[in-house]
């Protein structure tokens, strides 16, 4: 391999384990959020629960890094300055709205980014698999949080048949308790989907210089990602707890149970389906139909509308701003 080229696949490497530590603490809420904002868990306890569960969940599989891989566009297709350009775009676009405690989805930002970068890099639309792209990203983007929502208006709605003779008490008290276990369950989902998201990034940056002949994540990769996203989510995101776990709706115990058991369910199906969705699309939707439960009313949808113009927005921006980054590095390398 080539000096310049081992130099791209290291400073690729860099920028991919900054994404998943970025992903770590601007998606930890999506896990904990309705945990803290319950008050079932303090803060840190959440944190580091969710920092361990991230760790394990993205250690059991490698099907949604092949489709983030080599399932948007071809590894053969792209150089180190490609991969560059989507990795410093999906990061600022992060920072960003972190910064403004938007629930953004890291993984379109990525998603996007890899899209832009390639389309300048060739020239042509063509240098992206299409039908893949539009099945098994773009029909997610928009299942996904139409389903998060049904789940959990689903998931409360028997809840509330089940439990319409318990008093109030002992609902509180069994759900908070048992809120440990959803948001358990749900940090796990996270990261066997999310997690992945860089390690196909980093696998490509392999195929692509040569590194590795086939596209199979490498032990230490996938070791890497993991140990990456969990220092990110131990590192925690107060912003973004603020918005998912109290701006949306008000919840109860009861309440976050069901979210989090929504959520972790499309999340894991989408994760054995391949399918690299955004756990905070689907997290955030299925607040808005436990909330919906109560009333229309009782979701804040202000809130929720600037959430859902965020991820329209995310996809088109971040394939703009890296395309744009790609351009700028071609001309000064």
């Amino acid at each position: 391999m080539p000096n310049e080229v081992m130099v791209g696949v290291i400073v690729i490497i860099v920028l991919a384990l900054a994404f998943d530590f970025m992903n770590g603490f601007h998606d930890t809420a999506n896990a904990i959020a309705t945990s803290v904002g319950t008050r079932s868990l303090r803060p840190s306890t959440a944190i580091i629960m969710a920092a361990i569960l991230n760790l394990v969940g993205a250690l059991v599989s490698a099907g949604v890094a092949k489709t983030i891989g080599s399932g948007i566009v071809s590894p053969a297709s792209v150089s180190t300055l490609v991969i560059v350009s989507a990795l410093i775009s999906a990061i600022i676009w992060n920072i960003v709205t972190w910064y403004y405690g938007i629930p953004n989805s890291s993984s379109h930002a990525l998603i996007g980014s890899l899209l832009g970068s390639a389309i300048v890099f060739k020239g042509t639309l063509s240098v992206v698999f299409w039908h893949s792209f539009l099945v098994k990203i773009v029909l997610w983007l928009i299942l996904s949080p139409v389903i998060g929502f049904f789940a959990g208006f689903v998931v409360m709605t028997i809840f509330m048949w089940v439990l319409r003779a318990a008093t109030p008490r002992f609902v509180t008290r069994f759900f908070s308790k048992a809120q440990i276990f959803s948001a358990a369950t749900m940090a796990f989902s996270h990261g066997s989907n999310d997690a992945q998201k860089s390690m196909g990034i980093i696998t490509m940056a392999l195929v692509s210089s040569g590194a590795i002949a086939t596209f199979d994540v490498p032990d230490w990769v996938r070791i890497s990602c993991a140990v990456a996203m969990a220092l990110g989510t131990a590192v925690g995101g107060k912003r973004i707890i603020k918005t998912m776990g109290v701006n949306i709706a008000r919840l109860a115990p009861v309440n976050g149970f069901a979210a989090d058991a929504g959520a972790a369910a499309v999340i894991l199906t989408a994760t054995a389906m391949q399918a690299p969705v955004s756990t905070t699309h689907v997290m955030s939707t299925s607040i808005m139909g436990v909330g919906a439960t109560k009333r229309l009313s009782a979701v804040r949808w202000i809130v929720a509308k600037n959430i859902v113009i965020a991820w329209v927005m995310t996809i088109p921006i971040c394939a703009i701003l890296s395309g744009l980054i790609m351009f700028i590095l071609e001309k000064i390398f």
